[in-house]
């Protein structure tokens, strides 16, 4: 086993809930009176004046999102290169307050979420534990979700798992950089992801431990966020056949076998080893799609 077992359910556990609040989060942003009477999906704006990227064709935004991807691998490495940790500490400190300011806006003022969302990023940036960090991981995908899904169409969000998990195998067997930038992380403390420190199976308070007997559990946070916007494109083409509440139940088929596969490699992971998780978690993907098929 790669952790020990309480780690592992821990881990699956706050993975399943950052599903589940991102697939909210981006329920709210779906205009369903619109929607209904449109019967095309019809989205609320965004908070805070902030534009969606626009694309001419939704079968091609994968490409789109590739790209983006491609250059904040290389712009991270970088500054790895270079040894500039400070400028990742600010743009990881942007994106998570915009992130989380979109996510808490579905729930409450828009103002307000600002705030919260400003003071979260600061205590995850100066003041990291175990309670912040993760909990603030379950809300920043659906912020993110909120941007991208709706101009990702079913073709692009398959489309996109096939690339991330070809682009995730790639970084971690071959050209190893996702290790790189794994490391590099924990090395500065602002960790994109889920992270639990433990030691002899007892869980760390703090987000980094030096002690040799502790070990790190971590799920990267494009993990999380791909699978979560494949879910929500699904989620979004179910509410033009589905009410509201069938259409999101259906969707869940995805977060819960998503969470099985990651349940199955942390079991059958072995200690010290790096895995592509994203080619596990787009058959789980996959599976839930051919569920939600069959319901």
């Amino acid at each position: 086993m790669k952790h020990a077992l309480k780690i592992v359910i821990a881990l699956v556990v706050f993975f399943f809930m950052a599903q589940f609040a991102g697939l909210i989060v981006v329920n709210h942003y779906i205009d369903h009176k619109k929607t209904i009477e449109t019967k095309t999906v019809a989205w609320q704006p965004l908070p805070y004046n902030l534009e969606r990227p626009e694309v001419k064709n939704q079968s091609t935004s994968f490409i789109y999102v590739t790209i983006a991807l491609l250059i904040g691998t290389i712009l991270v490495l970088l500054l790895i290169k270079f040894n500039k940790p400070f400028i990742w500490k600010f743009w990881f400190f942007a994106t998570v307050w915009l992130t989380l300011s979109i996510s808490f806006a579905a729930f409450i003022n828009a103002s307000i979420a600002a705030i919260v969302a400003f003071i979260i990023s600061a205590l995850k940036l100066y003041k990291p534990n175990i309670l912040i960090q993760n909990l603030s991981e379950i809300f920043i995908y659906g912020g993110l979700a909120a941007i991208f899904v709706p101009i990702i169409n079913l073709f692009a969000a398959f489309m996109l798992l096939l690339v991330i998990s070809i682009y995730d195998f790639v970084a971690v067997y071959k050209t190893k950089h996702m290790i790189k930038l794994a490391k590099f992380q924990s090395k500065s403390k602002v960790f994109a992801g889920l992270l639990i420190p433990y030691e002899s199976g007892k869980i760390l308070a703090n987000n980094t431990s030096t002690s040799q007997k502790s070990r790190l559990a971590v799920l990267g946070g494009g993990d999380i966020g791909f699978t979560l916007i494949f879910a929500g494109v699904v989620m979004k083409e179910l509410m033009l056949k589905e009410t509201i509440l069938i259409g999101f139940l259906k969707t869940l088929s995805i977060p819960i076998f998503t969470s099985l596969t990651l349940l199955i490699l942390l079991l059958k992971g072995r200690h010290n080893k790096f895995y592509p998780a994203m080619p596990f978690l787009s058959l789980g993907c996959l599976i839930g799609y051919l569920v939600i098929l069959l319901i």
